[in-house]
C-alpha cells in the first residue's frame, strides 16, 4: 500500500505527515503508520531545527490569547448519531435552520447536562455549538414559544413518518405505556390514574414503540392520565398503520391484555406476542389444567443456561383460536417465593410495632402498613396494638401459580422465538428508565398543555440519541468501562479553542478520548 502525504493542523500551525497504510492482522482492519515530516513552509515540509534563519524568522507565530473554551467532545458524538440516522436531515425539512439548531441544542442537554429551561442557555454558550450557531435565542421565554409551536404543530408526527421510512421499520415493535407526573394545574391532559411510579399525583400517560431490529424508539403518543394501558391499543394500531408500517410483530405486556384487543389484533391479521392477564375464569382454568403435567419432562427446554417448561396450548373465545405457550421456570418461582415471604415477614414485623392512636382509623392505618398485600393476613385490635397472623391458605394459592405465565401469539412462532422476542420488552422499559432517570424528564414542569407536548417531543429526540448511543457502546464493549454521562465527561475535555484573532482550533486528545472515538469509529 503506498504512503500518502496530508497536513494536519494543530494549534493554528500546518505540519506535513506521512501515512502509510498497513493491514492489522490482529483488528483484522486497515490501519496506518504516521510519519514526522515537518512544518509546512510554502506549501513543502522543512525540519525546523535545520531550516535556515530566515525560515525561522518568517515562521515565527505571533501569539494570539485565548478568547474561549468551548465543550467539544461530547457534541462531536451527538452530532454523529444525528447524522448516521437522519435525524438533522428530517427537522431540517420540517423546520426553519434557527429552530433546528434550537431543538438540537434542547436535545443535546437533556443528554449531557439535563437543566431546567431557564439555564439552557448559558450551558449551550460554553458548547462548541455556540461557535456553529451564535445568533440563536435560548431564554425561557423563546425556548418556551419553540415549545408552545411544535406542540400545536404537526410536526411530532411528521418526524416520526420521515424517521420510520428512513429506519425502514417493518418487523418488530415493542410498545409499552409510563405516566409522567406533574405539579402543574393547566393542563388538561393531567388526570389522576395508575401511577407507575407510586406518586399521588396527576399524571399524562406516554406510549413508546421501539423498533427492536434498529434498537431505537420510533413512535410515541400522549394520553390522558386517567386512560388505561388496554384502552391505549387500538388508537396506537391505527397510527401505526398511518405511518405506513406493515407485516410487523406487536410485542405487549400484560397490562394490554383484554379479549376486545386480542379480537382486534387477530381481525386486523396483526402478528404479535402477549403476555396473558389472569383474571378471566376460563384463563385460570387454562392455567390450572395445564399445570397438572407442565413439569412432564417432554415440555422441558433449556433458555439460556437454565432449564423452562415450555407447553403449547389453544384457547378459544367468540370466533377466534388464539395459540399459546403457558411456561414454568422453576428459578423464577423460587425468587418469587423468596420475595413475597420476605415481604410478608417485613410487613408483620412494622404491624406489630405500631402503637395505635385513640382516635385513629384502624383500616386505614392497616390499608397503608399492608402496602397493597393486606389480603394475606388476619388482624384484630388488641390494647392499641395490631394482632396479625399470615393467612396460609392465601399464600399457598399466590405460591402455586408463581414461575407460571401465558404468552399468546399470532404468527410462525416456537416456545424460544415467542419467550426470546418477548423478554427483549425489556429494552423499551429501559428507555422509560432513561427518561425519568437521564433525561430527567420528571416531573414535569412545564405549565401549558402545548408546552408540555413540545417538550416530550425534545425527551423523545433525545431519547432516540442516547439510546443509540448505548447500542454503539455496547457493540464497541465501551458499556465496560464507562456510563453514557461518564464518557460524555470524559469528553468534553476535548475542547474547541477561539483566539483573539479569530482562529478556531481542537485541543489534543487524550489517550482515552482516542481511544473511546476509535471504538465508536468516529474521528474529530
Amino acid at each position: 500500500m503506498k504512503p500518502a502525504r496530508r497536513i494536519k493542523k494543530k494549534n493554528g500551525i500546518e505540519y506535513w505527515y506521512e501515512e502509510t497504510p498497513y493491514y492489522d492482522k490482529e483488528k483484522k482492519q486497515i490501519r496506518h503508520k504516521s510519519k514526522y515530516l515537518g512544518r509546512n513552509i510554502d506549501g513543502q515540509p522543512v525540519r525546523m531545527r535545520s531550516a535556515p534563519d530566515e525560515v525561522k524568522e518568517k515562521t515565527k507565530k505571533k501569539t494570539a490569547s485565548i478568547r474561549s473554551s468551548f465543550d467539544y467532545g461530547s457534541i462531536l458524538v451527538l452530532q454523529a448519531i444525528m447524522k448516521e440516522l437522519g435525524l438533522d436531515r428530517y427537522l431540517e425539512a420540517l423546520l426553519p435552520p434557527s429552530e433546528v439548531s434550537m431543538i438540537q441544542a434542547l436535545a443535546f442537554n437533556r443528554i449531557i447536562r439535563p437543566t431546567a429551561v431557564k439555564n439552557v442557555e448559558s450551558w449551550y454558550e460554553g458548547t462548541s455549538l455556540a461557535i456553529e450557531s451564535p445568533h440563536i435565542n435560548l431564554s425561557g421565554q423563546r425556548v418556551s414559544e419553540l415549545l408552545g409551536r411544535l406542540g400545536e404543530s404537526n410536526v411530532p408526527d411528521r418526524f416520526m413518518s420521515q424517521l420510520i421510512k428512513g429506519t425502514g421499520t417493518k418487523n418488530t415493535l415493542i410498545y409499552d405505556i409510563t405516566s409522567l407526573s406533574s405539579y402543574s394545574q393547566l393542563i388538561n391532559l393531567l388526570e389522576y390514574g395508575y401511577n407507575r411510579d407510586g406518586e399521588s399525583l396527576p399524571q399524562i400517560n406516554l406510549s413508546l414503540i421501539l423498533d427492536k431490529d434498529r434498537g431505537i424508539p420510533v413512535m410515541y403518543d400522549i394520553f390522558p392520565g386517567s386512560i388505561s394501558d388496554v384502552s391505549t391499543l387500538s388508537g396506537t394500531l391505527k397510527k401505526i398503520k398511518a405511518h405506513g408500517i406493515q407485516n410487523y410483530v406487536a410485542v405487549m405486556d400484560r397490562g394490554f391484555f383484554s379479549l376486545g384487543n386480542l379480537c382486534e389484533l387477530m381481525s386486523n391479521g396483526i402478528s404479535f406476542i402477549m403476555a396473558a392477564k389472569l383474571q378471566l375464569n376460563d384463563l385460570k382454568h387454562l392455567l390450572t389444567e395445564a399445570q397438572k403435567d407442565i413439569d412432564d419432562v417432554k415440555y422441558l427446554h433449556k433458555f439460556g443456561k437454565a432449564p423452562i417448561f415450555a407447553k403449547p396450548i389453544t384457547y378459544n373465545f367468540d370466533t377466534f383460536t388464539v395459540r399459546g405457550y403457558v411456561y414454568y421456570d422453576p428459578k423464577l418461582e423460587q425468587t418469587e417465593k423468596q420475595t413475597l415471604l420476605s415481604r410478608l415477614y417485613d410487613i408483620r414485623e412494622e404491624l406489630l410495632k405500631v402503637h395505635l392512636r385513640k382516635n385513629s382509623n384502624h383500616h386505614a392505618v392497616f390499608k397503608e402498613k399492608a402496602k397493597g398485600f393486606g389480603n394475606f393476613f388476619d388482624w384484630q385490635v388488641i390494647d392499641n396494638r395490631f394482632d396479625v397472623a399470615i393467612k396460609q391458605n392465601a399464600v399457598a394459592q399466590r405460591m402455586n401459580k408463581m414461575g407460571k405465565y401465558i404468552l399468546f401469539y399470532s404468527g410462525d412462532f416456537d416456545w424460544m422465538e415467542c419467550l426470546s422476542i418477548y423478554r427483549e420488552r425489556d429494552e423499551v422499559e429501559k428507555s422509560f428508565k432513561a427518561l425519568k432517570n437521564e433525561i430527567d424528564i420528571l416531573p414535569l414542569n412545564t405549565h401549558s398543555e402545548k408546552t408540555t407536548k413540545g417538550f416530550i417531543f425534545i425527551a423523545f429526540l433525545s431519547l432516540i440519541i442516547r439510546t443509540r448511543l448505548m447500542n454503539m457502546m455496547r457493540e464497541a464493549k465501551l458499556l465496560d468501562k464507562y456510563s453514557v454521562e461518564l464518557m460524555l465527561l470524559q469528553l468534553d475535555e476535548l475542547r474547541k479553542i477561539t483566539l483573539a484573532d479569530g482562529q478556531i482550533f481542537v485541543t489534543e486528545m487524550t489517550k482515552k478520548q482516542r481511544l473511546i472515538l476509535q471504538a465508536l469509529n468516529l474521528c474529530a
